[in-house]
């Protein structure tokens, strides 16, 4: 998960081909999980009880809204480094403020006046209901194309071209070859594994029961287009600058797309969780302001991006447990809200199935887990390249023990002969949940 190292920066066409690949395998599981939002109008924790069992999916829910608060907060700080650029830009004596902050704090005084400022333009966004963030997201998408593709166009014109990347020979070669472009590629899903297990929280409010598949073409056509307006630029700047400039913080700094980032990928999938956990104290709004404060504040995320090295590495393969709970959640009728249900998967809540297909796909990798924070833990070569295609793996693994052991072993109860809506309508049938209707005939 570290940074690649500048003498392996050489994939042009290459890192194009990996996020377009990337993309199709992000886009699987992101259409297939947001059918269940499109059609039954229900949010991932609910979602996840189907699969998981009423009691067993907190353990999903909790490990979602662990990752969603801790990227909110990293979120925020890089957020707070585009206020700075900007501040910068245009009173330039804004860099050189007097620094009146410790080193231990872990970033100065300029860099908590930009943090807090934007904090402030974050917060009013954060309190607007989750059925009218597409006006949020409509501003993004008008803004955002111009700039992006104005700025990969200058940059290439004042370059002369698109620099050397794309004709640069490959450095390395065979199995290392083949490893490298798997790790690359398993970055780049990653990167998006939160939101294809919590599709479902947005696609709930679609009136359109066919609106998710457009996301199949367009998530990886919007995935390779944005990485070449990265590829292009760098390739560009290591020619007129010496110096390749990859990290997004250093080429987009853009406060419209950061908030809608953080906004779709954590604010709402920890109010939705924290509302889950705790709904007599807590709606999706209060779960907004709750991450804010929490996520933005009291985790200092300024010293984590700072100083944190080793816990940002665990937190980076702490997605390793998102990859089980996307292939999870593709087998089964979508949950209900009665703990006494057909959900229930006997005394405990749990769903045997789902906990095995789970930690038989983690326990594998939690050396993996270990060496990220302990780098003098040592492993064997098998392990780190499982760790490589650690995505992969955990979906398909998790989609193939699910699926294998509710063939064999297939829970009689939760077979129903009609999918159950989102619908708040209707009445308790005694097995089908409380508040739902059965509407369509589905085979399971």
């Amino acid at each position: 998960m570290n940074p690649v190292p500048p003498e392996r920066r050489t994939w042009g066409t290459d890192a194009t081909v990996i996020t377009l690949v990337a993309g199709i395998c992000n886009a699987t599981p992101t259409v297939l999980n947001g059918a269940v939002g499109a059609n039954l109008h229900i949010p991932f924790p609910i979602a996840s009880r189907a699969s998981f069992g009423y009691w067993f999916s907190y353990f999903a829910v909790v490990s979602r809204a662990i990752l969603a608060m801790f990227w909110f907060g990293v979120h925020t700080g890089y957020g707070g480094t585009c206020v700075t650029a900007m501040l910068t830009a245009i009173w330039p004596s804004f860099a050189h403020l007097p620094n009146h902050l410790p080193a231990s704090a872990g970033l100065t005084t300029a860099g908590m006046i930009s943090y807090f400022l934007y904090w402030l333009i974050q917060f009013p966004m954060l309190l607007i209901p989750t059925h009218k963030l597409q006006y949020l997201f409509w501003v993004k998408t008008v803004l955002m194309p111009p700039v992006a593709i104005g700025m990969t166009i200058w940059i290439a014109l004042k370059a002369g071209g698109n620099g050397a990347f794309f004709n640069k020979p490959s450095k390395v070669h065979g199995a290392e070859r083949a490893w490298l472009w798997l790790s690359a590629m398993t970055s780049i899903t990653g990167g998006y594994s939160t939101l294809a297990v919590n599709i479902s929280d947005f696609s709930r409010f679609s009136n359109d029961r066919h609106a998710h598949y457009w996301q199949m073409p367009t998530i990886p056509l919007l995935k390779t287009l944005t990485a070449l307006m990265g590829i292009i630029p760098a390739s560009a700047a290591q020619q007129i600058w010496g110096k390749a400039y990859w990290d997004a913080d250093s080429d987009h700094r853009n406060v419209a797309n950061q908030v809608c980032v953080n906004i779709s990928a954590n604010a709402v999938s920890f109010a939705n969780d924290v509302t889950t956990l705790a709904p007599r104290w807590f709606n999706v709004r209060r779960g907004t302001i709750l991450v804010s404060l929490v996520g933005s504040w009291a985790l200092c995320p300024w010293i984590i991006v700072s100083s944190g090295k080793a816990f940002l590495n665990f937190m980076s393969v702490y997605a390793i447990f998102m990859a089980p709970m996307a292939g999870i959640l593709k087998y089964d009728v979508p949950a209900l809200y009665d703990p006494r249900g057909r959900y229930r998967y006997g005394k405990y809540g749990t769903n045997w199935r789902a906990f095995v297909a789970t930690f038989v796909t983690i326990i594998t990798l939690l050396p993996t887990l270990a060496n990220k924070v302990n780098p003098k833990i040592h492993l064997v070569q098998g392990l780190r390249h499982l760790f490589t295609i650690n995505w992969l793996y955990g979906f398909f693994l998790s989609v193939a023990l699910y699926y294998g052991l509710s063939f064999f072993f297939p829970d009689q109860e939760s077979m129903i002969a009609q999918t159950v809506t989102g619908d708040l309508k209707g009445s308790d049938d005694g097995k089908g949940g409380a508040e739902a209707k059965s509407t369509e005939v589905l085979s399971v």
